[in-house]
């Protein structure tokens, strides 16, 4: 079975189990992986709740064996747990006299094998190296390599050195948050049946918070409803609670790095979050995606904060973030980054707890978003297309804007740094081109709803003509 390029994509490797991520591909993975880590390196492992996971687990050990990697395993994680311990020294996580000279040394690698918030037949591997995302060209060329040395065999070969990652995990939130014991509020939480309560209720224990579970329980067949918190019948059980008996609710996709946040009037997107988040840090620099809010930069740059616009995907805002020394970074679906009190990479579990610290100062999350100006905003409306197409469409919506239809409404300013974002008079329109699945995404908002209606009939027509003039060659 000849192994598929579509699986390497620009954030991650991603498959179905046995048909694309199978003995064969996954171990040489693990193999070409170890060869870029480097011999002799550590390399830390975790895995989310799917059945399928540790038998991946297993070939990637393997094949970083073979590479002459050392393999250690950290059982089921969540991702922000398998990113932690990319920064821990490696005396922390163990209790083996490990082939070290340096005990503060810490891990080389981590790889997390997780299918995220998809199918259950789906899985994949989110690679961090030198504490920085592999990822784009970097999987691309591992990708290439693979699929030219595909008749290679790698031997069995799980030997791994066990570690504990989510104790020093919890130690830290529970030192970090001790502030926050006791705190007198109602939480409702619902893990979707993936990995965020590995170590959540842990910690919401040793703060002596109040909570209620749903879904706690690790389950990757996701028996109750899909892990998925950025579609809204996804929440349909955490709201019915929260309208019972709850303050505040937090909802977590399949492997914890996105969050939502209920309360008893709003569902707080992303980029509201990162409003409310820098209510607590002095002139933070914020890094947003392309699909935020107008509203979020004009009200960051309006309270003294840098707002900086740039493309959608954890590892390029984790990139932006390092080069711009940005405190924060967030994207809409709910993937948080701090880099203020915390490392740098997204992770739900450490949002909840900055959450639950901004209410224990006294803020009010309700009030706080009625002060912002009312927009309407569509939610993202994906529009079919192929791999082969959906950048090639792009490019000819923007040679369209150099000379827009007659009846187009008046364009005010174009930024292109991820697909385009047409700004208007009254609002915006966004066109670019989904780095994991074969569509365009979609995105609008004013300040008046029938004019975001407006803009989304007028771009729907761009694509089309764009579509059209691809066929035609005109």
């Amino acid at each position: 079975m000849s192994i598929q390029k579509s699986i390497f994509r620009e954030y991650d490797i991603r498959g179905i189990f046995e048909k694309e991520l199978n003995e064969q591909s996954v171990k040489l993975i693990g193999y070409y992986l170890g060869k870029k880590v480097g011999g002799n390196k550590m390399v830390a492992i975790g895995y989310d709740a799917r059945s399928h996971s540790p038998i991946l687990r297993d070939y990637l050990t393997s094949g970083l064996n073979a590479a002459g990697c050392t393999v250690l395993d950290m059982g089921m994680v969540a991702t922000p747990v398998n990113y932690f311990a990319n920064y821990q020294p490696l005396s922390s996580l163990t209790n083996y006299q490990l082939p070290i000279t340096n005990n503060q040394q810490t891990p080389s690698a981590s790889v997390m094998i997780t299918g995220s918030h998809n199918p259950s037949e789906y899985n994949g591997f989110k690679i961090t190296i030198d504490k920085a995302p592999f990822f784009g060209e970097q999987i691309y060329a591992l990708g290439d390599e693979i699929i030219a040395n595909q008749h290679r065999e790698i031997p069995d070969h799980t030997e791994k050195i066990d570690i504990d990652v989510k104790t020093p995990y919890i130690d830290f939130m529970v030192k970090e948050f001790a502030h926050l014991k006791g705190l007198d509020k109602k939480i409702v939480i619902d893990c979707g049946n993936g990995v965020a309560d590995t170590v959540l209720t842990k910690i919401f224990d040793a703060l002596q918070l109040d909570y209620k579970g749903l879904y706690c329980e690790p389950d990757g067949t996701f028996p109750n409803h899909h892990p998925d918190p950025s579609v809204e019948k996804n929440l349909a059980d955490v709201k019915a609670l929260l309208e019972k008996e709850g303050d505040i609710a937090f909802a977590y996709d399949g492997d914890a790095d996105r969050i939502a946040v209920l309360t008893h009037k709003y569902n707080i997107k992303g980029d509201q979050m990162a409003l409310l988040f820098a209510l607590g840090m002095e002139n933070p620099t914020v890094i947003g995606e392309v699909k935020c809010s107008q509203v979020m930069y004009d009200e960051l740059e309006r309270r003294g904060a840098k707002a900086i616009m740039y493309k959608t995907g954890h590892s390029n805002l984790k990139v932006k973030m390092k080069e711009t020394n940005a405190d924060l970074a967030c994207e809409v679906s709910g993937h948080i980054f701090f880099k203020h009190r915390y490392f740098g990479y997204d992770d739900a579990i450490y949002a909840t707890l900055r959450m639950l610290e901004l209410i224990a100062d006294g803020i009010d999350l309700d009030a706080e978003i009625d002060t912002l100006p009312l927009v309407f905003s569509t939610e993202e409306i994906k529009v079919e297309t192929t791999e082969e197409e959906k950048f090639a469409i792009i490019d000819a919506v923007k040679k369209l804007l150099k000379d827009p239809p007659a009846d187009f409404p008046a364009i005010k300013s174009i930024i292109d740094v991820d697909g385009v974002r047409i700004n208007f008079e009254n609002g915006w329109g966004l066109v670019r081109a989904s780095n994991t699945t074969p569509v365009l995404v979609t995105r609008f908002e004013s300040t008046d709803e029938k004019l975001a209606k407006e803009y989304e009939e007028k771009v729907n027509h761009l694509i089309a003509i764009a579509k059209e003039s691809l066929v035609t060659g005109h």
